[in-house]
C-alpha cells in the first residue's frame, strides 16, 4: 500500500429526474476491488452529500470508477449515469518537490477532453502543505448530471513510499 486517498464527494448537480418529479441519489465509487457508497439523500437533483470516503491506494493506475444510483424502495435501483477518473496525474504531483511553494500554488491542470469525463479544468494545487485537487465530473449514459469532488492524499506511516518523499 502507497498510502490512502480521501475523496470528499462533495455534491451532484442536475441529475437525472428517475422518479415522478424528482431522484433518492446516492453514489457507489470503486477503485479496484474496493467498492464505497454515500448515504441517500431523498428527493432532491442537486444533493449536498459533503461525505469522505477513503481508499487504500496499492496502484495508482488503477481509475477510480463512480456510479450514481435512484434509491428504489420496491423495485432494483435505477442508474443515473456514470463517469471515471485517472489518479496519476495525482499522484505525479503528490511526487515533486513543493518546499517553499505558497498556499493555492496550482502544481498542475487538467483539462476535458474525449477521453476524460471532466466537465471543466480541473486544478491540483497546494492547501496547508498538502496536495489536493478539484474535480467536476459530467456523467455519461444519462441525459444530464454533474458530480464534484474533492481529492487528498493521506500518508500512512509505514506504508511504502513510492511518492519519491
Amino acid at each position: 500500500m502507497l498510502g490512502l486517498l480521501r475523496i470528499r464527494v462533495v455534491r451532484g448537480v442536475n441529475l437525472a429526474v428517475r422518479d415522478v418529479r424528482s431522484s433518492d441519489p446516492y453514489l457507489v465509487l470503486r477503485m479496484g476491488n474496493q467498492k464505497l457508497k454515500t448515504r441517500v439523500i431523498k428527493k432532491n437533483l442537486n444533493p449536498e452529500w459533503d461525505e469522505e470516503l477513503t481508499f487504500s491506494v496499492a496502484d495508482p493506475s488503477v481509475p477510480v470508477k463512480l456510479e450514481v444510483y435512484d434509491k428504489d424502495t420496491f423495485s432494483l435501483d435505477d442508474p443515473m449515469g456514470d463517469a471515471e477518473f485517472d489518479v496519476q496525474p495525482f499522484f505525479e504531483a503528490l511526487k515533486m518537490d513543493l518546499k517553499g511553494a505558497d498556499d493555492g500554488t496550482v502544481i498542475r491542470k487538467q483539462v476535458p477532453n474525449r477521453q476524460n469525463c471532466l466537465a471543466e479544468e480541473s486544478n491540483i494545487y497546494l492547501v496547508k502543505g498538502k496536495v489536493v485537487q478539484d474535480i467536476v465530473l459530467r456523467l455519461r449514459n444519462v441525459e444530464c448530471g454533474e458530480i464534484e469532488l474533492k481529492l487528498q492524499w493521506v500518508d500512512v506511516p509505514g506504508a511504502k513510499s513510492s511518492l519519491g518523499k
